[in-house]
Order: C-alpha cells, then structure tokens, then sequence
C-alpha cells in the first residue's frame, strides 16, 4: 500500500537561507518553487525521496500557523508524506485503522520558474492518531522533475528518517501494524538504547527509543535525517571547503557503514552522512 517515502518537510524563518544550505549539503539545484496560502515552499528531488523546505509568506491561517510553530519549537523537522499508488485504498486501509484520515483533496502546485505544474491526491492522518507525528498520505499524478546535481560529490539520496519514541511498542505498531511498514531489524544497546528498523521502499524509518523523563510519552517527534553518501571523503572535502562544520568520518553502528554528523547547516535537523561500504 505504501510504496516510499514521498518526502518530509522542514519549517523555516528565511527561506532564501535554507535554500543556499541545502544546495549546499546536497550539490545540486532546487527542483521546483512555489508559493500559495500562506507558504513558500522549495523542494530538492533526490532519487528517492524530496526535502520540502517551507516558510511563511504573506498572511492567512498557514502562515500563521507556521510562524506559531516557528516560534515554539524553531526550525525543523514539520512532517512526513508517504507515498502510495492508490490513495483511495489507502484511505479505506487508514479509516480501517482507526487514523481517522481527512477526505482526499486534490492539489495543484505552479512552478515559480516555469517547469509546468505538480498535481497529486492527498489525505493526512488525525495527529493525535499517529502519535504527534503528522503524518500525510499522496499519489501523484507525475513524477517531480529531479534536482540538478551542480557539485561533486552529492548527496544521492536518503538513507533513513529517525523518529524518537517513549513507548515503542506502540511506536511499532502504528508503523507495522497499522501502516504496513516491514521490520527489518530490531536492536538494543545499553548505550544507545532501542532501534527499530521498518522499510519504506529503498529507505528506512527508524524509530529510536532512549529513556527520557522530560519527554511526552503518548507523542513521538520527528528527530533526524541520514543521507546517503557515495564517496564520504569527497563529500567531506567539499563541504568542508564550503565552511560546513561536518565531523571526522567514522565507522557506523551498522556494519558496512561509514558516517559523520553535519554540526550545522541543515535548519535545525540533526543529519548525518552515510557511505555504505559493503552491504551488511
């Protein structure tokens, strides 16, 4: 029923800012511009998922909206749209599941530069259902065009989205049981706690339980992208003489991995780079 991870989206104060960090991080040119009710939005299209940055513009309820989050929680990780082939079963399989889904509305974007226009079928899930984390459901009528790869050593792609959870059994069954999501993997640390990992087409949602007394246990929080890395060495050159603040590359949790964290640069995500050196 789901067939990917359609894209996710981050909030953010200057869109224009966000915009030069992204080209960036990732080496390659926006894919599309838009602006209407209350948003500006600019995506990146990586192979197989897209980074929507969105910002307030001008007034209305969504630009209030966004402003009002912006000041509580800062820029960052808003929400995740999972991506499906039929998005009228999959309305029926959420309502099934008690998610209690808004009704399919139908949605056009305009590029700003001129690459014609995006329509797709959308349906979100009640918040308080998906444990805090918004969550939207899209079938597209076309696929996005791609962004432009401009630099060397890009990005190419997502590796895994990192949901924190203080209860992951219940975390568990929302993404498997109710969504539909495959457990790959379940691991546990005394130093980093729980893993789960569940596949969403090529990528994995990764849902991270550490114990915290602060935190809300009936909500989940959207907390941290990966992106995957072909050659980690010419990515951390590049970044590095672009005055990105990026660790020292380093073997990953996962064998057949090598990471390091960007220090800044990505509007409030923690993001982490992976090179995946020989498959686990």
């Amino acid at each position: 029923m789901i067939t990917g991870l359609d894209h996710v989206v981050v909030l953010v104060a200057d869109l224009d800012a966000a915009v030069a960090s992204y080209q960036t991080l990732f080496g390659c040119e926006p894919s599309w511009r838009s602006r209407g009710e209350g948003a500006a939005t600019v995506l990146f299209t990586l192979p197989n998922t897209t980074l929507e940055l969105m910002a307030p513009a001008g007034d209305g309820e969504t630009a209030a909206r966004i402003r009002a989050v912006l000041v509580a929680q800062g820029e960052g990780l808003a929400s995740l749209c999972f991506r499906t082939d039929d998005i009228t079963k999959m309305h029926r399989r959420l309502d099934r599941v008690a998610l209690k889904p808004d009704a399919i509305a139908v949605i056009e974007s305009h590029d700003l530069d001129g690459r014609g226009v995006l329509s797709w079928k959308r349906t979100r899930a009640a918040t308080d259902a998906t444990r805090g984390v918004r969550q939207f459901f899209l079938e597209l009528t076309r696929p996005r065009p791609w962004s432009t790869v401009s630099r060397t050593a890009p990005v190419i792609g997502l590796d895994h989205i990192v949901v924190a959870t203080q209860d992951p059994e219940r975390a568990a069954a929302l993404y498997g049981a109710r969504l539909g999501l495959d457990m790959a993997l379940d691991r546990s640390h005394p130093d980093w706690g729980q893993l789960m990992f569940f596949r969403c087409g090529d990528l994995i949602v990764e849902i991270m339980h550490r114990p915290d007394a602060t935190a809300e246990p009936t909500r989940d929080k959207l907390w941290g992208l990966s992106w995957r890395v072909a050659d980690a060495e010419a990515t951390r050159a590049r970044l590095v003489a672009a005055s990105v603040d990026v660790s020292e590359i380093r073997n990953g949790r996962k064998p057949g991995t090598r990471v390091m964290s960007l220090r800044g640069g990505s509007c409030g995500v923690p993001a982490l780079l992976v090179e995946r050196t020989a498959k686990a």
